[in-house]
C-alpha cells in the first residue's frame, strides 16, 4: 500500500497533462478540410483586392455542396474549383493522385513561339549548349535561348557567352516559353548586364488577416555579378508563357537603358507562394506577396514589352521566326 499515493499522483499528473501531451488531431471531415483551406487563404492570400475576388461567395457555393458523405475525389474537385477563382498560376492543391492548376494566364493568348523553327533555323546543328543556355551567332548578333529558370546558370557559363559575343552588334536573350523556376538564376544572369547596383522594384507581404493588411514596401535591388559585365545593346524576347521567375527577370532587365523588352506581355506571377497542409494531409500553396516594378506597377498580371512583336503566321509557315528577325534587325541598326 505504500505505493498507492504515488499511483494517485501519477494519475492526477497524467490527467492534467493529457491536453498537452496527447492533443487530438484536427477533425478530418470534408467540411473541416474545406474550411481550413478557405480560412487560411482568406487570411493570407495577397491579391483579393487587386483582382476584385469575392471570396465569401466562393465559400457559400462550395460549402453548400459538402457534407459528411462527400468523397475525397469530390472534395478535391471542390477545393480545386474554389482555388481556380483566384486566377493565379501560383495556386495549387496537391493530393496523392492529382495537382490542381490554373494556366489561363497563358492558354488564352497566342503562343508566339515555335521551338522547331528556333532549333532548326536559328540555333542550327552547330549551336553551343553552354549548360542550359543554348546559343548561336545570328547575322552578327549573339543569341541565347533559355527555356527554364529551374535549370542552373553559373558565372563561368556567363563568362563563356560574354566572351563569345564580344564585338557583336548586341545580344538577344530569348525567354519565350520559360515558365519560371529558381529566381537565383535570374539574379545571376541580370547581374552580368549592369555595372552598378540599382532598384528594379519593390514587394509587400501579408501582415494580418485583413485583405488589405500588408507590410510597408521593401525595395528590390540588383547587384552587378562576375568580373565582367556586358553594357552593349540587349533585346529580351518575351511571350505570355513567361511566368514567375521569368517575370522577375524581365522586371530586372527592363530598368536598364541598354535593354529592350520585345515581344508580347509576360504572363505575370508576381506573388511568392507559401505552402500549407490540410488535416487530411493534402498540401496547398498560394501567393502571399505582391511585387511592383520600378514605376510602382503591380506585375501580377504581366509586364508589357517596350516593343510589341508577334509571330506572323505566314512567316511561321515559311519557317521564319518574326520575333527573332525583328530583334536582329533592331540590334543591327540601333
Amino acid at each position: 500500500m505504500k505505493y498507492f499515493p504515488l499511483l494517485i499522483l501519477f494519475v492526477v499528473l497524467l490527467s492534467s497533462c493529457e491536453k498537452t501531451i496527447w492533443k487530438s488531431d484536427p477533425a478530418n471531415d470534408p467540411a473541416t478540410n474545406f474550411e481550413t483551406l478557405w480560412n487560411t487563404v482568406d487570411q493570407k492570400y495577397s491579391f483579393f483586392d487587386y483582382k476584385n475576388i469575392d471570396w465569401d461567395s466562393v465559400y457559400n457555393i462550395y460549402m453548400d455542396k459538402i457534407d459528411e458523405n462527400t468523397t475525397d475525389n469530390e472534395l478535391f474537385e471542390y477545393c480545386a474549383e474554389a482555388l481556380f477563382a483566384l486566377r493565379d498560376g501560383h495556386v495549387n492543391i496537391i493530393s496523392t493522385w492529382d495537382v490542381s492548376r490554373n494556366w489561363d494566364w497563358m492558354l488564352d493568348y497566342p503562343e508566339n513561339l515555335n521551338m522547331t523553327i528556333v532549333e532548326r533555323n536559328y540555333l542550327g546543328e552547330d549551336h553551343w549548349r553552354t549548360g542550359a543556355l543554348l546559343n548561336q551567332v545570328i547575322d552578327s548578333v549573339g543569341y541565347i535561348y533559355y527555356g527554364s529558370f529551374s535549370s542552373g546558370v553559373s558565372g563561368e557559363q556567363m563568362d563563356i557567352l560574354l566572351e563569345r559575343f564580344k564585338g557583336l552588334k548586341g545580344i538577344i536573350i530569348d525567354v519565350r516559353g520559360n515558365g519560371g523556376g529558381n529566381m537565383g538564376n535570374a539574379v545571376t544572369i541580370a547581374g552580368r548586364f549592369t555595372t552598378e547596383e540599382y532598384v528594379f522594384g519593390s514587394y509587400v507581404q501579408k501582415s494580418g488577416p485583413g485583405h488589405d493588411e500588408f507590410t510597408d514596401p521593401v525595395e528590390l535591388r540588383q547587384k552587378p555579378g562576375g568580373e565582367e559585365q556586358y553594357t552593349g545593346n540587349v533585346v529580351v524576347l518575351t511571350n505570355r508563357s513567361c511566368y514567375s521567375a521569368t517575370n522577375d527577370f524581365v522586371a530586372r532587365m527592363k530598368v536598364l537603358d541598354h535593354v529592350t523588352i520585345m515581344g508580347d506581355k509576360t504572363g505575370g506571377g508576381g506573388g511568392l507562394p507559401i505552402y500549407n497542409e490540410l488535416p487530411n494531409g493534402w498540401r496547398y500553396r498560394f501567393s502571399a506577396t505582391q511585387t511592383f516594378d520600378a514605376e510602382g506597377n503591380n506585375i501580377e498580371g504581366g509586364i508589357e514589352p517596350d516593343i510589341w512583336v508577334s509571330l506572323n503566321p505566314e512567316d511561321e509557315a515559311n519557317g521564319v521566326d518574326t520575333m527573332i528577325e525583328e530583334a536582329v534587325e533592331y540590334l543591327k541598326v540601333i
